[in-house]
Protein backbone atom coordinates (compact mmCIF):
# COMPACT_ATOMS: atom_id res chain seq x y z
CA UNK A 1 0.00 0.00 0.00
CA UNK A 2 1.63 3.54 -1.23
CA UNK A 3 2.42 4.96 2.16
CA UNK A 4 3.32 2.48 4.34
CA UNK A 5 6.20 3.01 6.03
CA UNK A 6 6.10 -1.12 7.45
CA UNK A 7 5.89 -2.73 4.37
CA UNK A 8 8.83 -5.09 3.99
CA UNK A 9 11.96 -4.85 2.60
CA UNK A 10 11.90 -0.87 3.21
CA UNK A 11 15.10 0.56 4.81
CA UNK A 12 15.08 3.33 7.33
CA UNK A 13 14.86 6.68 5.72
CA UNK A 14 14.05 5.60 2.34
CA UNK A 15 12.25 8.50 0.30
CA UNK A 16 13.61 11.31 2.15
CA UNK A 17 15.09 13.68 0.25
CA UNK A 18 19.06 14.61 1.62
CA UNK A 19 21.21 17.58 1.06
CA UNK A 20 23.53 16.77 -2.32
CA UNK A 21 26.44 18.80 -4.01
CA UNK A 22 25.70 21.76 -6.43
CA UNK A 23 27.38 21.45 -10.04
CA UNK A 24 29.00 25.00 -9.09
CA UNK A 25 27.34 26.85 -12.06
CA UNK A 26 29.30 24.13 -14.59
CA UNK A 27 25.35 22.94 -16.36
CA UNK A 28 24.44 26.85 -16.42
CA UNK A 29 24.94 27.24 -20.11
CA UNK A 30 22.85 23.42 -21.36
CA UNK A 31 20.13 24.83 -18.71
CA UNK A 32 19.74 28.30 -20.53
CA UNK A 33 18.35 26.72 -23.99
CA UNK A 34 19.56 27.49 -27.43
CA UNK A 35 17.83 30.56 -28.63
CA UNK A 36 15.48 31.18 -31.40
CA UNK A 37 15.47 28.96 -34.03
CA UNK A 38 17.60 30.16 -36.77
CA UNK A 39 15.66 30.53 -40.69
CA UNK A 40 15.80 27.72 -43.13
CA UNK A 41 18.41 29.39 -45.33
CA UNK A 42 21.02 30.00 -42.57
CA UNK A 43 20.84 26.07 -41.49
CA UNK A 44 23.42 24.05 -43.24
CA UNK A 45 21.17 20.94 -43.65
CA UNK A 46 17.94 22.74 -44.52
CA UNK A 47 16.84 22.32 -48.62
CA UNK A 48 16.70 26.07 -48.34
CA UNK A 49 20.32 26.58 -47.28
CA UNK A 50 21.48 25.27 -50.19
CA UNK A 51 19.04 26.83 -52.72
CA UNK A 52 20.49 30.42 -50.84
CA UNK A 53 24.16 28.90 -51.26
CA UNK A 54 23.36 27.73 -54.82
CA UNK A 55 21.89 31.66 -55.85
CA UNK A 56 25.04 33.70 -54.22
CA UNK A 57 27.34 31.53 -56.51
CA UNK A 58 25.06 32.41 -59.47
CA UNK A 59 25.39 35.93 -58.38
CA UNK A 60 29.18 35.51 -57.78
CA UNK A 61 29.40 34.04 -61.39
CA UNK A 62 27.38 36.69 -63.18
CA UNK A 63 29.28 39.51 -61.37
CA UNK A 64 32.84 38.00 -62.41
CA UNK A 65 31.63 37.80 -66.16
CA UNK A 66 30.55 41.08 -65.97
CA UNK A 67 33.94 42.17 -64.85
CA UNK A 68 35.88 39.78 -67.21
CA UNK A 69 33.56 41.54 -70.04
CA UNK A 70 34.06 45.19 -68.79
CA UNK A 71 38.24 44.39 -69.14
CA UNK A 72 38.18 43.96 -73.13
CA UNK A 73 37.91 46.20 -75.42
CA UNK A 74 34.54 46.78 -76.55
CA UNK A 75 32.40 47.45 -79.89
CA UNK A 76 30.95 50.94 -79.50
CA UNK A 77 27.90 51.17 -82.35
CA UNK A 78 25.96 53.83 -83.59
CA UNK A 79 26.51 56.66 -85.63
CA UNK A 80 25.60 59.53 -83.19
CA UNK A 81 28.19 57.48 -80.72
CA UNK A 82 30.20 56.85 -82.72
CA UNK A 83 30.40 60.61 -83.79
CA UNK A 84 29.99 61.67 -80.05
CA UNK A 85 33.20 59.69 -78.86
CA UNK A 86 35.50 60.49 -81.89
CA UNK A 87 34.82 64.36 -80.85
CA UNK A 88 35.31 63.97 -77.60
CA UNK A 89 38.72 62.52 -78.38
CA UNK A 90 37.72 59.12 -76.00
CA UNK A 91 40.49 56.64 -76.41
CA UNK A 92 40.32 54.02 -79.09
CA UNK A 93 42.10 51.62 -81.35
CA UNK A 94 40.15 51.65 -84.52
CA UNK A 95 37.02 52.87 -86.57
CA UNK A 96 35.40 50.67 -88.63
CA UNK A 97 32.74 51.03 -91.40
CA UNK A 98 30.45 48.63 -93.70
CA UNK A 99 31.55 48.46 -97.39
CA UNK A 100 29.03 50.64 -99.38
CA UNK A 101 27.00 51.66 -96.62
CA UNK A 102 24.70 54.96 -97.66
CA UNK A 103 22.03 56.66 -96.07
CA UNK A 104 19.03 57.84 -98.50
CA UNK A 105 21.12 57.88 -101.70
CA UNK A 106 24.13 58.98 -99.94
CA UNK A 107 26.73 58.52 -97.72
CA UNK A 108 25.50 59.46 -94.02
CA UNK A 109 27.18 63.02 -92.97
CA UNK A 110 27.80 61.83 -89.65
CA UNK A 111 29.87 58.53 -90.95
CA UNK A 112 31.73 60.93 -92.93
CA UNK A 113 32.95 63.51 -90.07
CA UNK A 114 33.57 59.97 -87.97
CA UNK A 115 35.98 58.85 -91.00
CA UNK A 116 37.76 62.38 -90.94
CA UNK A 117 37.84 62.16 -87.21
CA UNK A 118 39.72 59.13 -87.03
CA UNK A 119 41.70 59.76 -89.86
CA UNK A 120 43.03 62.90 -88.12
CA UNK A 121 44.00 60.89 -85.18
CA UNK A 122 45.73 58.44 -87.15
CA UNK A 123 43.17 56.01 -86.34
CA UNK A 124 43.08 52.35 -88.23
CA UNK A 125 40.34 53.06 -90.61
CA UNK A 126 38.94 49.12 -91.46
CA UNK A 127 35.96 48.39 -94.21
CA UNK A 128 34.18 45.13 -93.67
CA UNK A 129 31.11 43.93 -95.21
CA UNK A 130 27.91 43.85 -93.40
CA UNK A 131 27.60 40.28 -93.18
CA UNK A 132 31.07 40.32 -91.20
CA UNK A 133 30.28 43.29 -89.02
CA UNK A 134 26.66 41.96 -88.22
CA UNK A 135 28.60 39.35 -86.78
CA UNK A 136 31.24 41.11 -85.07
CA UNK A 137 28.29 43.15 -83.24
CA UNK A 138 26.60 40.05 -82.07
CA UNK A 139 23.64 41.51 -84.64
CA UNK A 140 23.23 44.46 -82.79
CA UNK A 141 21.63 47.74 -84.35
CA UNK A 142 24.99 49.14 -85.66
CA UNK A 143 24.37 51.56 -88.54
CA UNK A 144 27.32 50.61 -90.44
CA UNK A 145 29.65 52.13 -88.32
CA UNK A 146 31.38 51.03 -84.86
CA UNK A 147 34.48 52.38 -82.61
CA UNK A 148 36.75 49.97 -80.84
CA UNK A 149 37.52 51.44 -77.41
CA UNK A 150 39.85 50.13 -74.68
CA UNK A 151 37.81 49.41 -71.17
CA UNK A 152 36.02 52.10 -69.68
CA UNK A 153 37.91 54.04 -67.13
CA UNK A 154 35.94 55.31 -64.61
CA UNK A 155 36.63 57.87 -62.02
CA UNK A 156 36.78 57.70 -58.37
CA UNK A 157 33.55 58.73 -56.53
CA UNK A 158 35.72 62.18 -55.08
CA UNK A 159 36.35 63.24 -58.73
CA UNK A 160 33.15 64.15 -59.56
CA UNK A 161 33.16 66.72 -56.19
CA UNK A 162 36.21 68.22 -57.71
CA UNK A 163 34.81 68.35 -60.87
CA UNK A 164 31.79 70.24 -59.64
CA UNK A 165 33.94 72.80 -57.69
CA UNK A 166 35.23 74.23 -60.84
CA UNK A 167 32.15 74.52 -62.94
CA UNK A 168 31.12 77.25 -60.34
CA UNK A 169 27.56 75.83 -59.99
CA UNK A 170 26.28 74.07 -56.98
CA UNK A 171 27.00 70.38 -57.48
CA UNK A 172 24.54 68.24 -59.10
CA UNK A 173 25.26 64.29 -58.77
CA UNK A 174 23.69 61.32 -59.79
CA UNK A 175 24.25 57.80 -57.59
CA UNK A 176 22.54 54.66 -58.98
CA UNK A 177 21.89 52.07 -56.44
CA UNK A 178 21.92 48.51 -58.20
CA UNK A 179 21.04 49.26 -61.77
CA UNK A 180 21.68 46.23 -64.05
CA UNK A 181 20.45 47.09 -67.78
CA UNK A 182 22.74 48.98 -69.90
CA UNK A 183 19.98 51.27 -71.34
CA UNK A 184 18.94 52.42 -68.12
CA UNK A 185 22.30 53.63 -67.41
CA UNK A 186 22.92 55.15 -70.96
CA UNK A 187 19.18 56.65 -70.76
CA UNK A 188 20.28 58.17 -66.95
CA UNK A 189 23.49 59.63 -68.25
CA UNK A 190 21.79 60.86 -71.43
CA UNK A 191 19.09 63.03 -68.89
CA UNK A 192 22.24 64.21 -66.16
CA UNK A 193 24.41 65.39 -69.31
CA UNK A 194 21.27 67.54 -70.75
CA UNK A 195 20.17 68.84 -67.52
CA UNK A 196 23.80 69.60 -66.72
CA UNK A 197 24.76 67.00 -63.62
CA UNK A 198 28.75 66.93 -62.66
CA UNK A 199 28.73 63.12 -63.15
CA UNK A 200 26.92 59.90 -62.76
CA UNK A 201 28.08 57.17 -60.14
CA UNK A 202 27.76 53.62 -60.31
CA UNK A 203 28.40 50.63 -57.44
CA UNK A 204 31.23 48.18 -58.38
CA UNK A 205 29.13 45.17 -57.65
CA UNK A 206 25.74 43.98 -58.64
CA UNK A 207 25.10 46.68 -61.37
CA UNK A 208 25.81 47.53 -64.43
CA UNK A 209 28.70 49.06 -65.91
CA UNK A 210 29.58 51.55 -69.04
CA UNK A 211 29.08 49.01 -71.93
CA UNK A 212 28.54 49.61 -75.09
CA UNK A 213 24.76 49.47 -74.85
CA UNK A 214 25.08 52.14 -72.31
CA UNK A 215 27.37 54.09 -74.69
CA UNK A 216 24.73 53.89 -77.83
CA UNK A 217 21.93 54.72 -75.38
CA UNK A 218 23.32 57.72 -74.24
CA UNK A 219 23.86 59.15 -77.45
CA UNK A 220 27.30 59.77 -77.19
CA UNK A 221 26.77 61.70 -73.59
CA UNK A 222 28.59 59.49 -71.96
CA UNK A 223 31.79 61.05 -73.40
CA UNK A 224 30.84 64.45 -71.82
CA UNK A 225 29.85 63.27 -68.37
CA UNK A 226 32.38 61.88 -66.27
CA UNK A 227 31.43 58.52 -65.18
CA UNK A 228 32.42 57.30 -61.14
CA UNK A 229 32.48 53.65 -59.81
CA UNK A 230 31.86 53.33 -56.28
CA UNK A 231 33.42 50.15 -54.23
CA UNK A 232 30.77 51.12 -51.31
CA UNK A 233 27.98 53.08 -52.49
CA UNK A 234 26.56 54.37 -49.08
CA UNK A 235 29.85 54.72 -47.92
CA UNK A 236 30.88 57.30 -50.83
CA UNK A 237 27.25 58.66 -49.91
CA UNK A 238 28.38 59.41 -46.90
CA UNK A 239 31.47 61.21 -47.85
CA UNK A 240 29.27 63.45 -50.22
CA UNK A 241 27.08 64.24 -47.41
CA UNK A 242 30.39 65.27 -45.67
CA UNK A 243 31.56 67.79 -48.29
CA UNK A 244 28.29 69.38 -47.55
CA UNK A 245 25.87 67.04 -50.43
CA UNK A 246 22.36 66.64 -49.06
CA UNK A 247 21.31 62.96 -50.17
CA UNK A 248 18.31 63.12 -51.96
CA UNK A 249 16.60 59.29 -53.20
CA UNK A 250 13.79 58.33 -54.96
CA UNK A 251 10.86 56.11 -54.08
CA UNK A 252 7.69 55.83 -54.72
CA UNK A 253 6.55 55.69 -50.86
CA UNK A 254 9.00 58.35 -50.47
CA UNK A 255 8.62 61.58 -47.48
CA UNK A 256 7.42 63.89 -49.68
CA UNK A 257 6.48 64.72 -53.41
CA UNK A 258 9.39 66.13 -55.93
CA UNK A 259 6.86 69.14 -56.21
CA UNK A 260 6.98 69.88 -52.30
CA UNK A 261 10.73 69.66 -52.06
CA UNK A 262 12.66 73.01 -52.10
CA UNK A 263 16.16 71.94 -51.82
CA UNK A 264 17.06 70.96 -56.14
CA UNK A 265 19.22 74.59 -55.90
CA UNK A 266 21.56 73.49 -53.27
CA UNK A 267 24.33 71.06 -53.61
CA UNK A 268 22.54 67.19 -53.85
CA UNK A 269 23.24 63.83 -54.84
CA UNK A 270 20.71 62.63 -57.01
CA UNK A 271 19.84 58.31 -55.66
CA UNK A 272 18.20 56.10 -58.08
CA UNK A 273 17.45 52.72 -57.02
CA UNK A 274 17.57 49.63 -59.38
CA UNK A 275 14.38 48.40 -61.16
CA UNK A 276 12.04 46.87 -59.27
CA UNK A 277 13.73 46.47 -56.37
CA UNK A 278 14.60 50.11 -55.69
CA UNK A 279 16.66 51.60 -52.85
CA UNK A 280 18.68 48.86 -50.73
CA UNK A 281 18.45 49.00 -46.88
CA UNK A 282 21.78 50.50 -46.26
CA UNK A 283 21.63 53.34 -49.50
CA UNK A 284 18.41 54.42 -48.12
CA UNK A 285 19.83 54.85 -44.93
CA UNK A 286 22.13 57.15 -46.42
CA UNK A 287 19.37 59.19 -47.95
CA UNK A 288 18.81 62.65 -45.99
CA UNK A 289 15.20 62.68 -47.78
CA UNK A 290 13.13 60.44 -49.81
CA UNK A 291 10.97 61.82 -52.75
CA UNK A 292 8.51 60.31 -54.63
CA UNK A 293 7.21 61.20 -57.81
CA UNK A 294 3.30 61.50 -57.71
CA UNK A 295 1.62 59.64 -60.86
CA UNK A 296 -2.04 58.42 -61.43
CA UNK A 297 -3.03 55.28 -59.40
CA UNK A 298 -3.38 52.72 -62.56
CA UNK A 299 0.14 53.24 -63.43
CA UNK A 300 2.19 50.91 -60.97
CA UNK A 301 5.71 52.26 -61.19
CA UNK A 302 7.65 54.94 -63.58
CA UNK A 303 11.01 53.03 -65.67
CA UNK A 304 14.14 54.06 -63.84
CA UNK A 305 15.65 56.56 -66.33
CA UNK A 306 12.21 58.38 -66.51
CA UNK A 307 12.04 58.81 -62.88
CA UNK A 308 15.94 59.88 -62.94
CA UNK A 309 14.40 62.08 -65.76
CA UNK A 310 12.02 63.97 -63.87
CA UNK A 311 13.71 64.69 -60.90
CA UNK A 312 16.53 65.72 -63.03
CA UNK A 313 14.71 68.16 -64.67
CA UNK A 314 13.14 69.47 -61.38
CA UNK A 315 16.72 70.18 -60.36
CA UNK A 316 17.80 72.38 -63.03
CA UNK A 317 14.58 74.41 -63.19
CA UNK A 318 15.41 74.91 -59.71
CA UNK A 319 18.81 76.12 -60.41
CA UNK A 320 17.61 78.13 -63.23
Amino acid sequence: MAGNSQRRGRSAGAGKKTATAGTGGKNRRSLAGRGATPPASARPHHPAYKKAQADAARRDNRARVQRRNEEQPELLLGRNPVLEALRAAIPATALYVVTGDTTRGGTDERITESVQLAADRGLPLLEVGKAEFDRMSAGALHQGIGLMVPPYEYAHPDDLLDIARNSGRPPLLVALDGVTDPRNLGAIIRSAAAFDAHGVVVPERRAVGMTGSAWRTSAGAAARLQVARATNLARSLGSYQDAGLQTVGLAADGDMTVHDYDGFADPIALVVGAEGAGLSRLVRERCDVVLSIPITKSTESLNVSVAAGIALFAAASARR
